[in-house]
C-alpha cells in the first residue's frame, strides 16, 4: 500500500522535503511506499526548482487537510495563521501531522497536542528546532531513560553568524548584519533572530520535551544581541571568553516535590569560556549540549536551517509515521475506545511547568562600565556591589575610551536581583558615565 502525504508549502523547506520524496534511490527502502498526494500552494504559476507535477498542485489547502485519501499531512507553510488553523482541521479529520512551524508549536502547542491526543494521531515536529540536527526524537526515545538536568543550545544560525564574524573581524553588529540580510543568512526583517525569538520558541519546544511539561512562551525569558559590541567581542577574547546567544533549559536543585518543574527557561547573550563545547561553534551552524543522568553529556551538532537539512528532519518524521501504519498500530485502543498512541512518539504531559522569575537567576555576570578618571571609582564599585552581596572575582580598568576610564567587573555566582539593584544604585554614581553593557557568564 502506498503512504499518500498531502504537503502544505513548497518553499525552501516544502521544495527540499518534495525532492526527497520524488527521489528515493538510495535512501530508506520505504520512501519508496511514500506517495505526494496533493500539494498546496499560493499560486500555480510560480516557477519551481523541483519536479512535481502540474497536476497535484493547489491552491486550495483546506481541501488537502479533509481529503480522506491523504494520510499524512505536512505543514512547512510556516508562521501562526493558516498553519495552526490547518493542522488543526487535519487532526480534526484523522490525519497525522508533521510540522517545521516552531513559532506554532511554541505558542499553540497546548491546543495541537491536546487535539492530537483525542484524535489518536501524532504530531511529530523533528524540524521545527536546529534543521537537521537529530535531537526531537533523541529526547524522547533515546535519551528518555535519563534524567535530564539542562539542556544549552545555540539554535539560531544567524545570531551565531553574525557574532562569529564579529569576533574574526572585530567588526560592529549593524555592519555584519548588513552583510548578513545581503548574503541571504538574515531576514530583511531580522527581528526574530537578533532579538532572541527564534531562539526562545525553540528552546520552549525542547524543555518542554527534556522536562515533561508544557511551557509557556510568555514566561521565557527572551533578550537578543543588538547590543553586543565590537568592544564586548575584544574584552571577552583578552578573558578567555567568546560570545554565543544560548538558549537554556535547566531544572532547579530541586528541595522538594513541590519543584520538581521549577525550571530555569532563557535566551540571552553569553560569555562562553574558549574550553566550552559550545564556544567553538561557529558560523551557521547550531549545536545542543544537553547533560542528564546517567548519561552526563552529549552534543549535537549540525546545520540549523536550509532546504535540505530541514527537509530531511521533516521526511524522517514522515518514515516514522509510515512505519506506525505499517504495522497497524493506529487501530490498537484502550478498553475505554480511546485510540492508543506510542508513549515514545506522542506529546501527552498536561501540566505547565513553573518557570523560574530571571530576577532569581544565580549566574555569574560580566558588566562594562564608563567613568570619569578620577581616584576611588573601583572602590566604590566593589563596596556597592558588596552591599548588595554580589562577589566579585575580578575589577579590572582595561584603558580609556573618549577620555573615559573603561572597568570590566566580573562576578562570581550571584543573584540577578541582587546585581541589578547594585547596577541601580550604580548609575546614580556622578563619576559613572554608562554601562554600555551587562552580560552573563556561563
Amino acid at each position: 500500500m502506498a503512504f499518500k502525504v498531502g504537503l502544505l508549502g513548497l518553499g525552501t523547506v516544502g521544495t527540499g522535503t518534495a525532492d526527497i520524496l520524488l527521489n528515493p534511490h538510495q535512501r530508506h527502502p520505504l520512501l519508496q511506499e511514500i506517495e505526494i498526494h496533493r500539494v498546496g500552494v499560493r499560486s500555480l504559476d510560480k516557477p519551481r526548482s523541483v519536479n512535481v507535477p502540474a497536476d497535484l498542485l493547489t491552491t486550495d489547502l483546506e481541501s488537502i487537510v479533509t481529503d480522506p485519501a491523504v494520510d499524512v499531512v505536512v505543514e512547512v507553510i510556516g508562521g501562526l495563521e493558516p498553519a495552526r488553523s490547518l493542522m488543526l482541521k487535519a487532526i480534526a479529520h484523522g490525519k497525522h501531522v508533521v510540522t517545521a512551524n516552531k513559532a506554532a508549536i511554541a505558542r499553540y502547542g497546548d491546543e495541537i497536542f491536546t487535539a492530537a491526543n483525542a484524535a489518536g494521531v501524532y504530531v511529530l515536529l523533528e524540524a521545527a528546532v536546529a534543521g537537521g540536527i537529530p535531537v526531537i526524537e533523541p529526547l524522547k526515545q533515546s535519551l528518555c531513560a535519563n534524567r535530564i538536568h539542562a539542556i544549552t543550545g545555540i539554535v539560531n544560525g544567524t545570531t551565531n553568524y553574525i557574532l562569529s564574524r564579529m569576533q574574526s573581524e572585530g567588526s560592529d553588529f549593524e555592519t555584519v548584519l548588513a552583510d548578513a540580510q545581503r548574503l541571504g543568512y538574515a531576514e530583511a526583517d531580522p527581528t526574530a533572530d537578533v532579538d532572541g525569538l527564534d531562539a526562545a520558541d525553540k528552546i520552549a519546544i525542547l524543555a518542554s520535551l527534556a522536562f515533561g511539561g508544557r511551557i509557556k512562551l510568555s514566561e521565557v525569558y527572551c533578550e537578543g544581541i543588538r547590543k553586543i559590541s565590537a568592544a564586548d567581542i575584544t574584552y571577552a577574547e583578552r578573558l578567555g571568553f567568546v560570545i554565543k546567544l544560548l538558549a537554556t533549559a535547566k531544572r532547579e536543585p530541586m528541595s522538594g516535590a513541590e519543584d520538581l518543574d521549577r525550571l530555569q527557561v532563557r535566551v540571552h547573550p553569553t560569555l562562553v569560556a574558549k574550553s566550552h563545547p559550545l564556544a567553538s561553534v561557529n558560523g551557521v551552524y547550531n549545536a545542543i549540549l544537553i547533560e542528564g543522568e546517567p548519561i552526563g553529556q552529549v552534543m549535537f551538532f549540525g546545520p540549523g536551517a536550509g532546504s535540505g537539512p530541514t527537509a530531511s528532519a521533516v521526511v524522517a518524521d514522515i518514515l516514522n509515521i509510515a512505519a506506525i501504519l505499517k504495522v497497524g498500530r493506529e487501530a490498537i485502543t484502550a478498553a475505554d475506545g480511546t485510540p492508543l498512541l506510542d508513549p515514545l512518539l506522542a506529546c501527552s504531559h498536561q501540566h505547565y511547568c513553573s518557570i523560574t522569575p530571571i530576577e532569581e537567576l544565580v549566574t555569574r555576570f560580566y558588566a562594562r562600565f564608563l567613568s570619569q578618571d578620577s581616584p576611588g571609582v573601583i572602590g566604590r564599585l566593589g563596596t556597592c556591589f558588596g552591599n548588595h552581596d554580589v562577589s566579585l572575582e575580578s575589577v579590572v580598568q582595561i584603558g580609556m575610551r573618549d577620555n573615559l576610564a573603561e572597568i570590566v567587573v566580573i562576578t562570581h555566582d550571584v543573584c540577578e536581583g541582587n546585581f541589578r539593584q547594585a547596577l541601580a544604585e550604580i548609575r546614580t554614581f556622578e563619576a559613572v558615565t554608562a554601562i554600555p553593557s551587562v552580560l552573563r557568564v556561563l
